[in-house]
């Protein structure tokens, strides 16, 4: 007789999907504070988020009290980003002012997007 084996395996996604899930992500993240845990373990038995068990014995609330508290596969961030726009020396911000752009582009070397909607001069 004959025999027909099967194999399984993973494989990844293409690097265009996985791009387009962490920019998803990316887009959605969720600006957060932490709070230490030890003061809600009488309320919720110490568990984190999803009720598991929070081994780092923190939790991280919502900066907006409106908004829900974020998922295990949801982006967070503790301080938004600085403005890249306006030169700022003590960062190393250099701004926008007088760099080169590509007036038909749509992308991050376009116009519109580099000068931050302030407007451009072409020459």
């Amino acid at each position: 007789g004959s025999c027909t084996v099967k194999t399984c395996w993973m494989r990844l996604p293409s690097f265009r999907v996985v791009g387009d899930n962490l920019k998803d992500r990316f887009d959605g993240a969720s600006r957060v504070m932490v709070s230490n845990a030890g003061s809600l373990r009488g309320q919720n038995g110490g568990s984190g988020v999803g009720g598991k068990k929070n081994r780092y014995n923190f939790q991280l609330k919502p900066y907006n009290p409106d908004h829900k508290p974020p998922g295990t596969k949801d982006l967070v961030y503790l301080e938004p980003s600085p403005g890249f726009c306006e030169r700022n020396p003590r960062l190393g911000i250099q701004g926008t002012h007088g760099r080169q752009c590509n007036d038909t582009s749509i992308g991050v070397d376009g116009c519109d997007l580099m000068c931050c909607g302030r407007g451009y001069r072409t020459h």
